[in-house]
């Protein structure tokens, strides 16, 4: 991954930016030397031609992503959207970065954890590391330093 060479994401939408969609670009954006392109377009709803339309401008936007970020909010408002665009990122053999909801220790739906690869806390850190991993199978040489006293 470069700047030449920027991972190519998609993040589940139902066609409208919500607080969880940028609060992922926040995350993404302040990871040093991480790259990517956003390839959701949540303002490019289709006019017209109802659920077909839709399903098809969904295909057209996540066909060249690397890998689906999905955000566990959108099963609940719009669960069949959200079922038809992870069905869809595992039948074009696309990795699945499943979000836990943010701010709360909620269960999340066994419809979308079997269509998931990884299941990530609300932390940048984490998301980047797993986006590495799931999209290009880079693995994180970061380290955690603790520090502890001894007596």
């Amino acid at each position: 991954m470069s700047q030449n060479n920027p991972i190519r994401v998609f993040v589940t939408h139902a066609w409208e930016i919500t607080d969880d969609y940028l609060r992922i670009f926040e995350y993404l954006e302040s990871s040093r030397n991480f790259f990517y392109v956003n390839l959701s377009a949540p303002d490019k709803a289709p006019k017209g031609g109802g659920k077909e339309a839709d399903r098809e401008e969904l295909r057209r936007q996540m066909a060249q992503a690397e890998c689906v970020i999905a955000l566990p909010g959108l099963y609940r408002q719009q669960s069949e959207l959200m079922l038809f665009e992870l069905t869809f990122a595992k039948a074009s053999d696309k990795p699945v970065i499943l979000m836990r909801p943010f701010g709360a220790n909620a269960v999340l739906p066994k419809e979308i954890t079997s269509l998931s690869d990884q299941i990530v806390d609300w932390d940048g850190r984490a998301l980047v590391d797993a986006v590495k991993a799931q999209a290009r199978h880079e693995e994180s040489n970061r380290w955690d330093t603790i520090e502890f006293k001894l007596d």
